[in-house]
């Protein structure tokens, strides 16, 4: 059976990257439907799991064997423990062994699976902290063997495959297979007749045909891993794919998913290199490459300092031609030509006199801020295993074709220093310096072919089968005044108490959806209603029963003629009112106005339409959304088009954005909108066209608005103030897309805690809304809190505040996750990541928030009302046995 539970557990003790999780779930799967054994049918094996993983189509062993390629710098050293735990924990196998392809690599991973040491594997695996795994290398197996400790619990063997290639030349026998007394036989054997070894091949394409994993075949596991970020061998008729690649996370998506820096392409801006010789263009790279390096120097550390991280030295590496060209390029540098010396102690050359593996081994300390180089020559030989994180400039001075440029220069170069994206682009960023080489390597980046642009969406049978549905978080008041048509959730399958509506006769409905309205209405009355709790007062409902009896119609005539009895007008308003009391926050519409005129709008321009070809819509549409598996269910095709002219879709849909005013701007609209029109109409009926646009209305106008900001201009010299719109506002619905079972009870963890955002949640009696979703199992957590001690809570949904933070030169909309109201006071909470307390836009939106929950608290004094009060909370302090008092003491 599954293993699931053991998944969950090592992916959040080894904080698995997404990619990394998907593969241990995959070896969850596979060690499910073939349990590793040496009693594996291969054919049976082989198609067992083709069935369910189609790139699979060989093993290209004589044991089942699997390749995982990921990207370089997401993380295979880290996989391979948490495969390494899981066979261990799920199946109980103890012996593995690793492969690495040269010495640089063995001597990293003998590192980084000792305890203790940086980058150790298995730091959080309970089951390895008292008893970890016995290491044995190619220098103490035979000491282990002599002093009897060959049968450990555990055991990872890890061995250089260049060193057994060599020994096996000539057909010699390796050293490994020789006779040991202390066994009776080689310890190859000894490995060989284990019924539970395991094979993990590290950078496998390296030596995939070598003699020496010939000979390592021979030790016939019972299942082989292989991790590579490029699943194809090098060979006379070009890269041959490898045959038994069951996950493939190429580069694009690693960039796409921001684990990896973002590689540029840098020239001099209108650079001709006609006329220029080739050692004007090569100084002229060198130059402008350390002008860079200077910057980003300037850049590190300014980040550094104000995100209180450790500051990262980064360096230059140039890619030469040949060792007598890297000579002459050192000496360059060195000179007092070359910025008047001042690099000559910071540069080191790497030549082929010495051994690949001794001239990375020089290299492994360039990431510390105590040694002094700052630029590397080499000439095509630095590979894998040196993992560097601060290569921030390539310059290369050798001939290459751009591919060749692209997908291996820039692969030393693309690992993050802090281990995830910051939004700073200088510090995103990976620098190629190519003068006379920019639009060939742009070219050759946007070719389909290259692994930048390369992407790919394998739908395995549980994408195919889940069955979502479309589900709406609506107001609980909703449901209490009986004015909600559909509910959101099957009261069959709803966990919690049900609601039961105040009004059920129709009458009283239609009386108490008037009173809604025009209580809503009145809340855009402040200065008369500036809280929900005016709502009960006398001269109040005097006059929204005034208004109601003005817009009430009595039903026809009944069955049989006789008309029911005229509702109780005043007794239903005075129920609605109450009603709204108890559940509604009072959110006030905060809006902020400049001071004076402002100069600002929108230049005309044309649109760029080329990626925008949605299809004649079908009776149904669903969007898998390939960064995040999110499936959208987009609609129904409508019979009737709803507006008039095609335009108006976009027209309508623009000016939902709070920076787009129709009076300001209605030409422009128009004019955007016609063009967006004219396009659909170049390859669809007017009718298809109308359908389109009504369907994907709101991606449209986003798409628009988007390119929009590109052309926007303002008057930045505008002092500002705010005003109160509204006393409190309605509460939005949210919807979720979630599967057809029913909520969860939110007081009980669910199993898999790191898919929460996965499952719905019910039960509450405070919360504002039928049903809830949490991104964690802190937010979760909170809940519980809020339920226990606060009045009322809700979790905002989109557009709640409209509170507007800056994000580099974007605006961005800061929707926080949790009101809750006490006896004296509103709390506006957001939990967040202990790691993430600092990061600029955590700071930019409790920035926001201070100042929106400050003129709130304003506000409310001028009535009576209650403060408003902002916490940003870190996670781990956030446990159920916590008061809020506590936490709005320690972190309000």
């Amino acid at each position: 059976m599954s293993n699931l539970r053991h998944v969950n557990a090592i992916s959040g003790r080894l904080s698995l990257r997404p990619p990394q999780r998907r593969s241990l779930e995959i070896l969850d799967r596979v060690t499910e439907i073939v349990p590793p054994t040496r009693a594996t049918d291969l054919a049976a094996a082989m198609e067992i799991i083709a069935s369910e993983y189609p790139g699979v189509v060989d093993f290209e062993r004589e044991f089942p064997s699997l390749c995982f390629a990921l990207a370089t710098g997401v993380g295979k050293t880290r996989l391979m423990g948490a495969f390494i735990a899981y066979l261990k924990i799920a199946h109980g196998i103890n012996n593995f062994f690793v492969l690495a392809p040269n010495l640089t690599i063995y001597n990293k991973l003998i590192a980084d699976f000792t305890p203790n040491t940086a980058k150790y594997v298995f730091k959080g695996i309970a089951e390895f902290a008292i008893s970890p795994p016995v290491l044995t290398t190619g220098e103490t197996y035979e000491r282990q063997i002599a002093s009897g400790g060959n049968l450990f619990p555990t055991t990872i063997n890890i061995f250089n495959i260049a060193k057994i290639s060599s020994e096996v030349r000539g057909g010699r026998s390796p050293r490994i297979r020789s006779f040991r007394e202390e066994i009776g036989e080689s310890y190859f054997d000894y490995l060989a007749s284990l019924p539970d070894l395991v094979l993990l091949m590290d950078e496998s394409h390296r030596y995939r045909a070598t003699a020496g994993m010939r000979a390592i075949n021979e030790l016939k596991p019972v299942l082989g891993l292989e991790l590579t970020a490029t699943p194809f061998v090098e060979s006379t008729r070009g890269p041959v794919a490898f045959k038994n690649v069951i996950l493939d996370y190429p580069l694009a998506r690693a960039m796409e998913d921001g684990f990896v820096k973002e590689p540029a392409v840098v020239t001099r801006k209108d650079f001709n290199p006609a006329g220029k010789s080739p050692e004007a263009i090569q100084t002229m790279k060198l130059e402008d490459g350390v002008r860079l390096h200077e910057s980003v120097k300037v850049d590190l550390e300014t980040y550094a300092r104000e995100n209180g991280e450790r500051i990262v030295k980064p360096f230059v590496l140039v890619i030469a031609r040949d060792t007598t060209h890297a000579a002459e390029l050192t000496r360059l540098i060195r000179s007092d030509a070359f910025f008047e010396g001042r690099y000559a102690e910071k540069v080191i050359q790497v030549d082929s006199s010495v051994k690949e593996e001794e001239t990375v081994e020089k290299l492994l300390t360039v990431e510390q801020n105590n040694n002094p180089v700052e630029i590397v020559i080499h000439v095509n030989m630095l590979k894998e295993g040196w993992d560097v994180t601060n290569l921030y400039t390539i310059i290369p001075l050798r001939a290459a074709n751009a591919r060749t440029l692209i997908e291996q220069s820039i692969g030393r170069g693309l690992r993050l220093p802090y281990g995830k994206r910051t939004g700073v682009a200088a510090v995103d960023r990976l620098n190629i310096v190519a003068h006379d080489r920019f639009q060939e390597i742009v070219d050759a980046a946007n070719d389909p072919k290259s692994t930048i642009r390369l992407k790919q969406l394998v739908l395995d049978e549980a994408d195919l089968s889940r069955k979502t549905v479309t589900v709406v978080a609506s107001p609980t008041i909703m449901g209490s005044l009986g004015l909600q048509a559909a509910p959101s959730v099957d009261a069959a399958t709803a966990s919690g108490p049900v609601q039961t509506p105040a009004f059920t006769d129709a009458n009283d409905i239609r009386v108490a959806q008037l009173a809604y309205d025009a209580f809503r209405k009145l809340a855009r009355e402040p200065d008369k209603v500036p809280s929900v709790s005016y709502l009960s007062r006398a001269d109040v409902q005097a006059q929204v029963v005034r208004e109601v009896r003005s817009q009430y119609q009595a039903p026809q005539l009944e069955l049989d003629g006789i008309a029911k009895p005229a509702p109780d007008m005043e007794a239903v308003i005075a129920a609605t009112a109450k009603l709204m009391v108890e559940r509604t926050i009072d959110i006030p519409r905060i809006t902020v106005m400049p001071k004076g005129e402002v100069k600002a709008g929108f230049k005309p321009f044309t649109l760029d339409l080329s990626g925008m070809r949605y299809p004649a819509p079908s009776d149904e549409l669903w969007a898998k959304h390939l960064r995040t598996d999110q499936v959208d269910i987009i609609g129904l095709s409508q019979g009737n088009l709803l507006e008039d002219r095609l335009e108006d879709y976009v027209v309508s849909g623009l000016i939902d954005f709070s920076d787009i005013a129709y009076d300001e701007h209605a030409d422009l609209l128009y004019e955007l909108g016609g063009q967006v029109a004219r396009h659909f109409l170049t390859y669809l009926t007017e009718t298809d066209a109308g359908q389109v646009l009504s369907l994907h209305q709101r991606e449209i106008a986003r798409a628009v608005h988007a390119q929009m900001q590109d052309h926007f201009w303002k008057d930045e010299a505008v002092e500002y103030h705010h005003e109160i719109r509204q006393g409190f506002s309605e509460l939005k619905e949210t919807a979720f897309t979630a599967s057809r079972e029913a909520p969860l009870d939110y007081r009980v963890p669910p199993a898999d805690k790191s898919n929460m955002a996965r499952y719905l949640f019910g039960g509450f009696t405070k919360c504002l809304s039928t049903v809830a979703k949490f991104h964690s199992d802190t937010e979760r957590k909170l809940a519980v809190i809020l339920e226990r001690e606060a009045l009322k809570w809700l979790r905002p949904a989109k557009g709640q505040f409209q509170m507007f933070y800056r994000s580099g030169h974007d605006h961005l909309e800061y929707q926080p996750d949790f009101v809750a109201e006490t006896d004296d006071r509103i709390l506006m909470l957001e939990p967040k990541m202990a790691t993430q307390m600092k990061d600029k836009d955590v700071l930019a939106k409790r920035d926001v928030a201070i100042q929106w929950c400050a003129w709130a608290s304003e506000h409310a004094r001028s009535y009576g009302g209650k403060p408003w009060q902002y916490a940003l909370i870190p996670h781990d302090a956030i446990a159920e046995n916590m008061t809020l008092g506590f936490l709005m003491k320690q972190f309000g």
